[in-house]
């Protein structure tokens, strides 16, 4: 019974959307290991950040769809998830939720001071997020902010100290999260509007949407690039998976426009799961090359 549930609450939070994140955050990881500290991190560093990972992503997505509730229930599109569908009761999330943000804490705490330091405000985004719908269309970049943590964190871990390159990388990550949930958003403008809920499609229309999340992307290739000429430990192969990333960004928007919205969800999860892997595997390529 228990296993089924957490199964059912896996599916929900949608756990393979975990591939978002997790490679940025390894690459914060190497990155501030290599920088700050001359040394790969150690395995105890990679155990911990997995854990605070699963537990930070965990807990955010469960708060979100346990908070979006009622919104969820009067969607067509998202009627069927676990909790308006019936699947799961209010109580069994809320208890996931705590375990989730119990792993989180313990995490930090294993970590360094830092990490403790900036605990609450990590904490604080991912709860304050899943509220943001309801009075900004600013929204998509809130949650940018809050996933780019990811990168932050497992620089943090590693060093327990800030730098200008982890600041870009976290902007990077964060402008590129923007763009991609704003084109994933277009699917429910109409809703959204009629809801007197926020976001960029609702509030601008879905071509200008469109424009914006191109915004985005452009901003975030060119802090991606930034990060070639601010340190030495990056180099050409690096900056080929910067490239790659850029182009897979221009084919991502080539395959949705405000006539024609089949492909949004190809466009939001292979393309941009795709995209941080390869992001992650060139950055690993290139220290090893």
């Amino acid at each position: 019974m228990v296993i089924r549930k957490l199964k059912i609450i896996l599916e929900m939070i949608k756990f393979e959307h975990t591939v978002f994140a997790l490679p940025f955050a390894f690459m914060g990881t190497i990155l501030g290991s290599l920088i700050i500290n001359d040394r790969f991190p150690l395995w105890t560093d990679w155990i911990w950040i997995i854990v605070a990972m699963f537990g930070a992503r965990s807990a955010a997505m469960s708060l979100n769809r346990l908070i979006d509730e009622k919104i969820d229930r009067h969607n067509p599109r998202t009627a069927d998830r676990a909790i308006p569908a019936g699947l799961v009761s209010k109580v069994e999330v809320l208890v996931f939720i705590v375990a989730s943000f119990a792993l989180l804490i313990v995490a930090a705490f294993q970590l360094n001071p830092l990490a403790v330091v900036f605990l609450p405000l990590a904490v604080f985004l991912l709860v304050f997020y899943s509220y943001t719908k309801r009075f900004t269309w600013a929204c998509h970049i809130v949650l940018g902010l809050t996933i780019g943590f990811a990168p932050l964190g497992g620089w943090i871990a590693v060093t327990g100290e800030i730098t200008w390159v982890v600041i870009v990388l976290y902007f990077a990550v964060a402008f590129w999260l923007a763009g991609f949930d704003t084109v994933y958003a277009t699917q429910d403008a109409d809703y959204d509007r009629e809801r007197g809920l926020y976001s960029i499609p609702s509030r601008f229309g879905v071509a200008k949407a469109l424009i914006i999340a191109r915004g985005f992307h452009v901003v975030s290739f060119c802090l991606f690039l930034a990060l070639f000429f601010m340190t030495t430990v990056l180099g050409w192969f690096y900056l080929v998976g910067v490239i790659i990333a850029g182009g897979m960004m221009i084919y991502q928007h080539a395959l949705v426009s405000k006539d024609d919205l089949s492909r949004v969800m190809f466009a939001f999860f292979p393309m941009n799961g795709t995209l941080s892997v390869v992001m992650f595997l060139f950055t690993l390529g290139d220290i090893f090359l």
